[in-house]
C-alpha cells in the first residue's frame, strides 16, 4: 500500500463535527453521518491503526461525513453513491454507483474499501462483496457493517414479534410513509436484506477475504437483562462435539461482539487472507 503521510491530530470525533461554512451570502451544512456517529468511531478507528495509507473507496458515501474523518487521518479518498446528488464534501471525487451492479473503476484500483450501511439496502450483496474483490489490490483491506440481526436482543425479538428492529415487515402503509418522507431515495431507507455473521463470511471467503477482526458499534444499554439467556445459550454449546463447534463457527456466533453486540456489526477483513 502506498504511504500517504501521518495521520493529523484531529480526533475523529472533530472530524465528523457539522459545522457551517459561509459561501459568500449562502450558508452550507457540512456532511453528517447517516449512519450512528459509533459506527463512524469504530471504522475511523481501526483504520486509523493501520501502518500504511493508501487509495481508499467509500461506499456508499452518503454526505461524505465518514470520507472527511478519513481524508483527516491521511487516506486518498474516492467515493461512490446511488445518490451522488446528497453528497456535501467540496473537493473529493464523488460518483454515482450501484451495489448490486458494477461499480465505475478498474480492476485493482483501491487499497481501501469501507461499506458502511450498504448491503441491507441493496438486492444483492454477493454481488457488492465481488465487486469489492474485483476492486482491492492484493493484501487490500475491507470495512464493512450490517445491521447485527444476531445479538440475544434481537434473537428474543424475532422469537416474539417474527422480525427485528432493523428489518420491521415492508408493508404498503410502512412503504407509502418511507416515500412520503424519501421520495426518489426510498432505497436509502429501506432495509430490506437481513444478512447474519454467517451469510457475510460465507461470501466474504467465497470472494477471497479472511475475516481479521469483528467488532460492535457500541454496547447497547440493557444487555444485563438477557445474562442469563447468554449464559445458557453458551452452556448449551459446550456440549457439542468440537468439531461440530468449529463447523459451525459456534465460537463467533457467540462472542460478545455479537452475542452481546450493539446494533451493528463492524467487520474488518483482508483480500487474500487465509484467517
Amino acid at each position: 500500500m502506498r504511504n500517504l503521510g501521518d495521520s493529523t491530530a484531529t480526533t475523529a470525533t472533530e472530524a465528523a463535527r457539522p459545522r457551517d461554512r459561509a459561501t459568500g451570502a449562502e450558508t452550507v451544512r457540512e456532511a453528517v453521518p447517516l449512519a450512528h456517529e459509533a459506527i463512524h468511531e469504530t471504522v475511523a478507528q481501526v483504520l486509523g491503526a493501520q501502518a500504511a495509507r493508501g487509495v481508499l473507496l467509500d461506499v456508499p458515501a452518503g454526505e461524505g461525513a465518514l470520507a472527511a474523518r478519513l481524508l483527516r487521518a491521511g487516506f486518498a479518498v474516492r467515493c461512490c453513491d446511488l445518490y451522488p446528488q446528497i453528497f456535501r464534501l467540496p473537493g473529493v471525487e464523488i460518483k454515482g454507483g450501484d451495489l448490486s451492479a458494477t461499480l465505475p473503476y478498474p480492476d485493482e484500483s483501491f487499497d481501501f474499501v469501507t461499506c458502511v450501511e450498504g448491503l441491507e439496502h441493496i438486492e444483492n450483496p454477493q454481488q457488492a462483496v465481488r465487486e469489492f474483490a474485483r476492486l482491492l489490490r492484493a493484501g487490500g483491506q475491507l470495512i464493512v457493517t450490517v445491521p447485527n440481526i444476531l445479538n440475544i436482543e434481537e434473537r428474543v425479538k424475532w422469537l416474539l414479534h417474527g422480525y427485528t428492529s432493523h428489518f420491521k415487515p415492508i408493508s404498503r402503509e410502512a412503504l407509502a410513509r418511507v416515500r412520503a418522507e424519501h421520495g426518489a431515495l426510498e432505497e436509502m431507507a429501506l432495509h430490506i436484506n437481513p444478512i447474519s455473521y454467517a451469510e457475510l463470511r460465507y461470501t466474504l471467503e467465497k470472494y477471497g477475504f479472511g475475516i481479521v477482526k469483528l467488532y460492535r458499534d457500541k454496547p447497547k444499554a440493557h444487555l444485563w437483562l438477557y445474562r442469563p439467556l447468554v449464559a445458557l445459550i453458551r452452556l448449551v454449546a459446550r456440549f457439542a462435539p468440537a468439531d461440530k463447534r468449529r463447523e459451525r463457527w459456534t465460537a463467533e456466533l457467540q462472542s460478545d461482539e455479537i452475542l452481546l453486540g450493539g446494533n451493528t456489526l463492524i467487520v474488518h477483513a483482508v483480500k487474500g487472507s487465509n484467517r
